[in-house]
């Protein structure tokens, strides 16, 4: 699994959202777009991760980031995600996990001495031209908005 890294071109990508209408990250243009990939919805470490940034979202717009969540889960779960935490930003569904395997998240994990296959905790956050400015990999699901927003407000341009 080659992950994409700070300076490559982040893949351009449409995938329906939790209303089952079609969003593409060229809608984003000229933006910076958190885009966060998260194993599945619903579950307790997502659920934090969720809500933090829910809780940021109005400092997160004012520095003019949109935020993207991606998981395989279908467009019905994120809706039902998205009302029961009352989040305030997309969710997207790669049910066939292919944008996940575009960014590199998508591979082997391991989980209480089950081996399979499933989607990386990470976030990238991508320039208004389009390119992938930083990787998040090192958080944990409570701190995950404060690490990006730490970032930003460094690099706020």
């Amino acid at each position: 699994m080659s992950r994409l890294k700070a300076g490559d071109k982040a893949p351009k990508f449409s995938l329906p959202d939790q209303d089952g209408e079609t969003v593409s990250v060229s809608d984003f243009k000229g933006q910076r777009v958190l885009v966060y990939f998260y194993p599945k919805a619903m579950t307790p470490g997502c659920t934090v991760q969720a809500c933090g940034l829910r809780d940021k979202m109005n400092e997160l717009k004012e520095i003019g980031v949109e935020v993207l969540g991606i998981s395989t889960d279908t467009p019905e779960k994120l809706s039902r995600f998205a009302e029961k935490e009352m989040l305030n930003f997309t969710l997207l569904s790669d049910v066939d996990h292919q944008v996940a395997e575009q960014f590199g998240v998508w591979g082997v994990k391991q989980f209480m001495g089950k081996t399979y296959e499933g989607i990386h905790r990470i976030s990238f956050l991508v320039d208004p031209k389009g390119d992938i400015e930083h990787v998040f990999d090192k958080f944990k699901t409570s701190n995950h908005h404060q690490i990006v927003l730490d970032y930003l407000k460094q690099h706020s341009s």
